[in-house]
């Protein structure tokens, strides 16, 4: 079974629009593991496209935990402003449906979510605090790497929505469950079609101003 894995989308239609035309016709599954709202300016068309899917799992994310206590849990001042001008857009009919997604999956050797113990895991994270007992599918970080520990495989899928190197750069992986393969994968798209539409809904500067610095492909 061929199994897309995908996060961090952040309310970027754009991006989840363009990653179901090009894997629908060879995915089996799709699985996202989180943080599907936020940031971007789509996070309930986001939520009501993936309700269309017929052949995926959710996995909840720290974003969609912060929606459904009604309060952002971190203290990044960029992201407080970003979940301050969001939250409010959000359709709160929509919210059963995040409070129905699950926390953690498994797939073949992997164990799916969002991120483990909490922590924001990069490629150079010291991971020696990290108790790994198990190969692992992940996000939260917005950066796509395979790292090892202790014999076992951590990959995080990288961000859908919102890649925090190179922001017209979506990434996700391919799961073969037969071979125990996993093939780490991206595409570019149109980032300026979310700037405009952020400016359309009268977004803080603050968050336009931090897309529009990051680095392009």
């Amino acid at each position: 079974m061929k199994i897309t894995v995908f996060g961090d989308v952040h309310g970027n239609l754009v991006a989840l629009e363009k990653l179901f035309s090009m894997e629908k016709l060879e995915t089996d599954l799709f699985v996202c593991h989180g943080d599907v709202v936020n940031y971007g300016p789509w996070s309930n068309e986001c939520v009501e496209l993936l309700e269309t899917l017929s052949n995926a799992t959710f996995l909840r994310g720290n974003h969609e935990e912060n929606y459904i206590a009604g309060i952002y849990s971190g203290k990044h001042p960029v992201a407080t402003v970003f979940f301050d001008f969001c939250y409010p857009k959000f359709n709160k009919f929509l919210l059963p449906i995040i409070k129905g997604y699950d926390i953690a999956t498994q797939y073949g050797s992997f164990n799916v979510q969002h991120t483990i113990n909490d922590k924001y895991i990069f490629a150079n994270t010291d991971m020696s605090d990290v108790e790994i007992n198990n190969n692992f599918i992940i996000g939260h970080s917005h950066q796509q790497f395979e790292i090892r520990k202790n014999n076992f495989k951590i990959y995080n899928t990288g961000s859908i929505g919102q890649n925090r190197e190179f922001i017209n750069q979506a990434c996700y992986l391919v799961l073969d469950t037969d071979s125990n393969k996993v093939e780490l994968k991206s595409f570019i798209f149109d980032i300026d079609i979310v700037i405009k539409q952020m400016k359309a809904e009268k977004y803080p500067a603050i968050c336009t101003d931090y897309y529009m610095s990051k680095k392009r492909l």
